[in-house]
Protein backbone atom coordinates (compact mmCIF):
# COMPACT_ATOMS: atom_id res chain seq x y z
CA UNK A 1 0.00 0.00 0.00
CA UNK A 2 1.31 3.45 -0.89
CA UNK A 3 2.39 5.77 1.90
CA UNK A 4 0.04 8.76 1.72
CA UNK A 5 1.61 12.21 2.16
CA UNK A 6 0.24 15.69 2.86
CA UNK A 7 2.56 18.66 2.34
CA UNK A 8 2.20 21.64 4.65
CA UNK A 9 4.13 24.25 2.72
CA UNK A 10 5.29 23.67 -0.83
CA UNK A 11 8.28 25.89 -1.45
CA UNK A 12 11.74 24.90 -2.68
CA UNK A 13 12.24 22.04 -0.20
CA UNK A 14 8.75 20.56 -0.59
CA UNK A 15 9.00 20.67 -4.36
CA UNK A 16 12.46 19.13 -4.10
CA UNK A 17 11.04 16.11 -2.28
CA UNK A 18 8.11 15.83 -4.72
CA UNK A 19 10.54 15.79 -7.66
CA UNK A 20 12.71 13.13 -5.98
CA UNK A 21 9.66 10.93 -5.34
CA UNK A 22 8.63 11.30 -8.98
CA UNK A 23 12.07 10.66 -10.44
CA UNK A 24 13.01 7.78 -8.13
CA UNK A 25 9.59 6.13 -8.03
CA UNK A 26 10.64 2.89 -9.73
CA UNK A 27 14.00 2.69 -7.96
CA UNK A 28 12.42 3.14 -4.52
CA UNK A 29 9.80 0.50 -5.31
CA UNK A 30 12.46 -1.98 -6.38
CA UNK A 31 15.08 -1.33 -3.66
CA UNK A 32 12.86 -0.59 -0.65
CA UNK A 33 9.38 -1.70 -1.73
CA UNK A 34 8.48 1.90 -0.89
CA UNK A 35 5.67 3.70 -2.69
CA UNK A 36 4.50 7.22 -1.88
CA UNK A 37 1.35 9.02 -2.96
CA UNK A 38 0.86 12.76 -2.47
CA UNK A 39 -2.77 13.30 -1.51
CA UNK A 40 -2.68 16.91 -0.29
CA UNK A 41 -0.73 20.15 -0.55
CA UNK A 42 -1.56 23.17 1.60
CA UNK A 43 0.52 26.30 1.16
CA UNK A 44 -0.39 29.69 2.61
CA UNK A 45 0.58 31.54 -0.59
CA UNK A 46 0.15 28.91 -3.30
CA UNK A 47 -3.23 27.49 -2.30
CA UNK A 48 -4.52 24.11 -1.17
CA UNK A 49 -5.64 20.93 -2.94
CA UNK A 50 -6.62 17.47 -1.68
CA UNK A 51 -7.74 14.26 -3.30
CA UNK A 52 -7.98 11.06 -1.24
CA UNK A 53 -6.90 8.94 -4.23
CA UNK A 54 -3.82 11.06 -4.89
CA UNK A 55 -2.81 14.15 -6.87
CA UNK A 56 -1.07 14.30 -10.23
CA UNK A 57 2.21 15.82 -9.06
CA UNK A 58 3.33 16.67 -12.62
CA UNK A 59 0.24 18.82 -13.03
CA UNK A 60 0.78 20.50 -9.66
CA UNK A 61 4.43 21.30 -10.37
CA UNK A 62 3.63 22.60 -13.86
CA UNK A 63 0.90 24.85 -12.46
CA UNK A 64 3.34 26.39 -10.01
CA UNK A 65 5.67 27.24 -12.89
CA UNK A 66 2.88 28.71 -15.00
CA UNK A 67 0.58 30.48 -12.52
CA UNK A 68 2.00 29.97 -9.03
CA UNK A 69 -1.48 28.95 -7.88
CA UNK A 70 -2.35 25.36 -6.95
CA UNK A 71 -6.04 26.18 -6.91
CA UNK A 72 -5.91 26.32 -10.72
CA UNK A 73 -5.55 22.52 -10.52
CA UNK A 74 -8.25 20.93 -12.76
CA UNK A 75 -11.43 20.11 -10.87
CA UNK A 76 -12.19 16.39 -10.79
CA UNK A 77 -14.66 14.31 -8.72
CA UNK A 78 -13.39 14.08 -5.15
CA UNK A 79 -10.97 17.02 -5.40
CA UNK A 80 -11.20 19.53 -2.54
CA UNK A 81 -9.67 23.01 -2.63
CA UNK A 82 -9.09 25.73 -0.08
CA UNK A 83 -8.46 23.82 3.17
CA UNK A 84 -6.09 25.50 5.59
CA UNK A 85 -3.09 23.70 7.06
CA UNK A 86 -4.85 22.44 10.17
CA UNK A 87 -7.90 21.11 8.33
CA UNK A 88 -5.52 19.41 5.88
CA UNK A 89 -3.66 17.76 8.76
CA UNK A 90 -6.81 16.66 10.59
CA UNK A 91 -9.14 15.61 7.79
CA UNK A 92 -7.08 14.23 4.92
CA UNK A 93 -6.26 10.53 4.73
CA UNK A 94 -2.50 11.19 4.84
CA UNK A 95 -0.34 8.84 6.89
CA UNK A 96 2.49 11.38 7.18
CA UNK A 97 2.63 15.16 7.20
CA UNK A 98 5.56 16.77 5.37
CA UNK A 99 5.98 19.93 7.46
CA UNK A 100 7.95 22.46 5.40
CA UNK A 101 5.96 25.62 6.07
CA UNK A 102 7.49 29.04 6.59
CA UNK A 103 8.09 29.13 10.34
CA UNK A 104 9.25 31.80 12.78
CA UNK A 105 12.41 30.28 14.24
CA UNK A 106 12.06 32.40 17.39
CA UNK A 107 8.64 30.95 18.26
CA UNK A 108 8.63 27.72 16.24
CA UNK A 109 5.16 28.61 14.96
CA UNK A 110 3.08 27.57 13.16
CA UNK A 111 5.14 24.36 12.82
CA UNK A 112 4.91 23.46 16.53
CA UNK A 113 1.11 23.54 16.35
CA UNK A 114 1.19 21.62 13.06
CA UNK A 115 3.21 18.85 14.74
CA UNK A 116 0.99 18.77 17.80
CA UNK A 117 -2.15 18.53 15.65
CA UNK A 118 -0.68 15.77 13.48
CA UNK A 119 0.46 13.66 16.43
CA UNK A 120 -2.86 14.01 18.24
CA UNK A 121 -4.57 12.82 15.04
CA UNK A 122 -2.32 9.76 14.75
CA UNK A 123 -0.15 11.06 11.90
CA UNK A 124 3.62 10.97 11.48
CA UNK A 125 5.58 14.15 10.77
CA UNK A 126 8.81 14.64 8.87
CA UNK A 127 10.23 18.13 8.72
CA UNK A 128 13.17 20.43 8.07
CA UNK A 129 12.02 23.27 10.34
CA UNK A 130 14.51 23.79 13.18
CA UNK A 131 12.17 25.78 15.43
CA UNK A 132 9.92 23.00 16.76
CA UNK A 133 12.84 20.65 17.47
CA UNK A 134 14.94 23.34 19.14
CA UNK A 135 12.12 24.91 21.15
CA UNK A 136 9.67 22.09 21.92
CA UNK A 137 11.61 18.83 21.61
CA UNK A 138 10.55 17.26 24.90
CA UNK A 139 6.86 18.16 24.62
CA UNK A 140 6.50 17.07 21.00
CA UNK A 141 8.51 13.87 21.51
CA UNK A 142 6.21 12.88 24.36
CA UNK A 143 3.06 13.56 22.32
CA UNK A 144 4.43 11.57 19.35
CA UNK A 145 5.37 8.64 21.58
CA UNK A 146 2.02 8.70 23.37
CA UNK A 147 0.22 8.48 20.03
CA UNK A 148 2.53 5.86 18.55
CA UNK A 149 3.68 7.98 15.62
CA UNK A 150 7.04 8.85 14.10
CA UNK A 151 8.73 12.27 14.16
CA UNK A 152 11.60 12.70 11.69
CA UNK A 153 13.78 15.81 11.51
CA UNK A 154 17.10 14.74 10.01
CA UNK A 155 17.23 17.81 7.78
CA UNK A 156 17.25 20.30 10.65
CA UNK A 157 21.02 20.19 11.30
CA UNK A 158 22.99 19.38 8.13
CA UNK A 159 20.31 18.98 5.46
CA UNK A 160 20.61 15.47 3.99
CA UNK A 161 23.99 14.77 5.60
CA UNK A 162 23.07 12.42 8.48
CA UNK A 163 24.38 14.42 11.44
CA UNK A 164 21.57 13.07 13.63
CA UNK A 165 20.92 9.55 12.37
CA UNK A 166 24.58 8.53 12.09
CA UNK A 167 25.51 9.00 15.77
CA UNK A 168 22.25 7.46 17.00
CA UNK A 169 22.43 4.40 14.75
CA UNK A 170 26.05 3.73 13.87
CA UNK A 171 27.79 5.15 16.95
CA UNK A 172 25.40 3.47 19.38
CA UNK A 173 27.21 2.17 22.46
CA UNK A 174 29.69 5.05 22.51
CA UNK A 175 29.59 7.80 25.07
CA UNK A 176 29.84 10.97 22.97
CA UNK A 177 31.69 13.45 25.19
CA UNK A 178 31.96 16.33 22.75
CA UNK A 179 30.50 17.49 19.44
CA UNK A 180 32.26 20.14 17.37
CA UNK A 181 30.97 21.34 14.06
CA UNK A 182 30.88 23.76 11.17
CA UNK A 183 27.12 23.99 11.01
CA UNK A 184 26.64 27.03 8.79
CA UNK A 185 27.77 26.97 5.17
CA UNK A 186 27.44 30.74 4.69
CA UNK A 187 30.02 31.63 7.31
CA UNK A 188 32.36 28.86 6.18
CA UNK A 189 32.16 30.15 2.61
CA UNK A 190 32.98 33.71 3.76
CA UNK A 191 35.97 32.65 5.87
CA UNK A 192 37.30 30.44 3.06
CA UNK A 193 36.94 33.30 0.58
CA UNK A 194 38.76 35.72 2.88
CA UNK A 195 41.66 33.33 3.32
CA UNK A 196 42.05 31.99 -0.22
CA UNK A 197 41.44 35.22 -2.15
CA UNK A 198 42.52 37.76 0.45
CA UNK A 199 39.28 39.74 0.24
CA UNK A 200 37.78 41.60 3.23
CA UNK A 201 34.73 40.34 5.10
CA UNK A 202 32.32 42.80 3.44
CA UNK A 203 33.34 41.72 -0.07
CA UNK A 204 33.17 38.02 0.78
CA UNK A 205 29.69 38.53 2.27
CA UNK A 206 28.46 40.31 -0.88
CA UNK A 207 29.63 37.41 -3.02
CA UNK A 208 27.93 34.92 -0.68
CA UNK A 209 24.71 36.91 -1.09
CA UNK A 210 25.10 37.02 -4.88
CA UNK A 211 25.49 33.23 -4.96
CA UNK A 212 22.44 32.69 -2.73
CA UNK A 213 24.44 31.37 0.23
CA UNK A 214 23.52 34.39 2.37
CA UNK A 215 20.21 36.19 2.79
CA UNK A 216 19.76 39.91 2.14
CA UNK A 217 19.80 40.20 5.94
CA UNK A 218 22.63 37.79 6.84
CA UNK A 219 22.42 38.30 10.60
CA UNK A 220 21.14 34.83 11.48
CA UNK A 221 24.06 33.21 9.67
CA UNK A 222 26.99 35.51 10.34
CA UNK A 223 26.20 36.09 14.02
CA UNK A 224 25.82 32.36 14.70
CA UNK A 225 22.10 32.29 15.52
CA UNK A 226 21.33 29.65 12.87
CA UNK A 227 24.01 27.35 14.32
CA UNK A 228 22.71 27.96 17.84
CA UNK A 229 19.42 26.17 17.13
CA UNK A 230 21.29 23.27 15.56
CA UNK A 231 23.41 22.95 18.72
CA UNK A 232 20.24 22.75 20.81
CA UNK A 233 18.91 19.95 18.58
CA UNK A 234 22.18 18.02 18.79
CA UNK A 235 22.29 18.32 22.56
CA UNK A 236 18.70 17.22 23.09
CA UNK A 237 18.63 14.43 20.52
CA UNK A 238 22.16 13.05 20.27
CA UNK A 239 23.57 13.76 23.75
CA UNK A 240 20.19 13.30 25.49
CA UNK A 241 20.86 16.48 27.48
CA UNK A 242 18.19 19.21 27.74
CA UNK A 243 19.44 22.56 26.50
CA UNK A 244 17.76 25.81 25.50
CA UNK A 245 18.91 28.39 22.97
CA UNK A 246 19.35 30.92 25.77
CA UNK A 247 21.96 28.67 27.35
CA UNK A 248 24.17 28.72 24.25
CA UNK A 249 26.62 31.64 24.15
CA UNK A 250 26.95 33.00 20.64
CA UNK A 251 29.50 35.11 18.77
CA UNK A 252 29.68 35.52 15.01
CA UNK A 253 32.33 36.26 12.40
CA UNK A 254 31.57 39.88 11.43
CA UNK A 255 34.57 41.16 13.41
CA UNK A 256 37.08 38.85 11.70
CA UNK A 257 39.59 40.90 9.65
CA UNK A 258 42.17 40.04 7.02
CA UNK A 259 44.80 40.73 9.67
CA UNK A 260 43.23 38.03 11.84
CA UNK A 261 43.27 35.64 8.87
CA UNK A 262 46.95 36.30 8.21
CA UNK A 263 47.91 35.93 11.87
CA UNK A 264 46.18 32.53 11.97
CA UNK A 265 48.05 31.47 8.82
CA UNK A 266 51.36 32.42 10.41
CA UNK A 267 50.48 30.21 13.39
CA UNK A 268 49.60 27.24 11.16
CA UNK A 269 45.92 27.70 11.90
CA UNK A 270 42.67 28.61 10.15
CA UNK A 271 39.57 30.47 11.33
CA UNK A 272 36.30 28.54 11.55
CA UNK A 273 32.97 29.37 13.15
CA UNK A 274 32.66 26.41 15.49
CA UNK A 275 29.64 25.06 17.30
CA UNK A 276 30.72 23.11 20.38
CA UNK A 277 28.84 20.94 22.87
CA UNK A 278 30.70 19.19 25.66
CA UNK A 279 29.94 17.36 28.86
CA UNK A 280 31.56 18.77 31.99
CA UNK A 281 30.83 17.47 35.48
CA UNK A 282 27.51 16.00 34.42
CA UNK A 283 26.40 19.18 32.64
CA UNK A 284 26.37 20.13 29.00
CA UNK A 285 28.05 23.37 27.98
CA UNK A 286 27.59 24.76 24.47
CA UNK A 287 28.77 27.77 22.53
CA UNK A 288 29.15 29.19 19.03
CA UNK A 289 32.27 31.24 18.34
CA UNK A 290 34.99 31.81 15.75
CA UNK A 291 38.10 29.84 16.60
CA UNK A 292 41.58 29.33 15.16
CA UNK A 293 41.94 25.60 14.54
CA UNK A 294 45.16 23.74 13.79
CA UNK A 295 45.56 22.71 10.16
CA UNK A 296 45.79 19.11 11.39
CA UNK A 297 42.26 19.34 12.80
CA UNK A 298 39.79 17.45 10.55
CA UNK A 299 37.52 20.52 10.52
CA UNK A 300 40.29 22.78 9.18
CA UNK A 301 40.17 21.18 5.72
CA UNK A 302 36.44 21.87 5.26
CA UNK A 303 36.19 24.74 2.77
CA UNK A 304 33.47 26.66 0.99
CA UNK A 305 29.78 26.20 1.82
CA UNK A 306 30.27 22.66 3.14
CA UNK A 307 29.26 21.63 6.68
CA UNK A 308 31.07 19.17 8.93
CA UNK A 309 30.72 17.69 12.38
CA UNK A 310 33.10 15.80 14.68
CA UNK A 311 32.00 13.43 17.43
CA UNK A 312 34.41 12.54 20.25
CA UNK A 313 33.58 8.96 21.27
CA UNK A 314 34.92 6.99 24.23
CA UNK A 315 35.21 3.75 22.20
CA UNK A 316 35.84 4.86 18.62
CA UNK A 317 37.73 8.09 19.20
CA UNK A 318 37.24 11.00 16.82
CA UNK A 319 34.70 10.57 14.00
CA UNK A 320 34.15 13.34 11.45
CA UNK A 321 31.30 13.63 8.95
CA UNK A 322 31.13 16.25 6.21
CA UNK A 323 28.66 17.05 3.46
CA UNK A 324 26.10 19.46 2.12
CA UNK A 325 24.28 21.56 4.69
CA UNK A 326 21.69 23.04 2.34
CA UNK A 327 20.21 22.78 -1.15
CA UNK A 328 16.93 21.82 -2.80
CA UNK A 329 17.82 18.21 -3.61
CA UNK A 330 19.95 17.69 -0.50
CA UNK A 331 17.23 18.89 1.88
CA UNK A 332 14.56 17.04 -0.08
CA UNK A 333 16.66 13.91 0.43
CA UNK A 334 16.64 14.47 4.21
CA UNK A 335 12.84 14.18 4.11
CA UNK A 336 13.05 11.10 1.91
CA UNK A 337 15.37 9.26 4.29
CA UNK A 338 12.96 9.96 7.16
CA UNK A 339 10.12 8.54 5.07
CA UNK A 340 12.15 5.45 4.20
CA UNK A 341 12.89 4.90 7.89
CA UNK A 342 9.18 5.09 8.73
CA UNK A 343 8.61 2.47 6.04
CA UNK A 344 11.39 0.24 7.39
CA UNK A 345 10.05 0.46 10.95
CA UNK A 346 6.57 -0.47 9.73
CA UNK A 347 7.99 -3.55 7.99
CA UNK A 348 9.75 -4.63 11.19
CA UNK A 349 6.55 -4.24 13.19
CA UNK A 350 4.64 -6.33 10.66
CA UNK A 351 7.17 -9.21 10.55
Amino acid sequence: MAHKLAFIGFGVVGQGLAEILREKKDELKESENFEAEIVAISDLNKGSIYHPDGLDIDTALQLLKETGNLEDYPQTPGLVKGWDSFKTIRETNADTIIEVSYTDVKTGQPAIDHCRTAFENGKNVVMTNKGPVALAYRELSEIAEKNGVYWGFEGTVMSGTPALRMPIVTLAGNNITEIRGILNGTTNYILTKMEEEHVPYEEALKEAQALGYAEADPTSDVEGYDARYKVVILSNYVMKSPLTAEEVSCKGISDITLKDIEEAKAEGKRWKLLAKIRKENGKVIADIAPEKVDLTDPLASIGGAVNAITYECDLLGTVTLSGAGAGKVETGFSLLIDLINIHRERKLINI
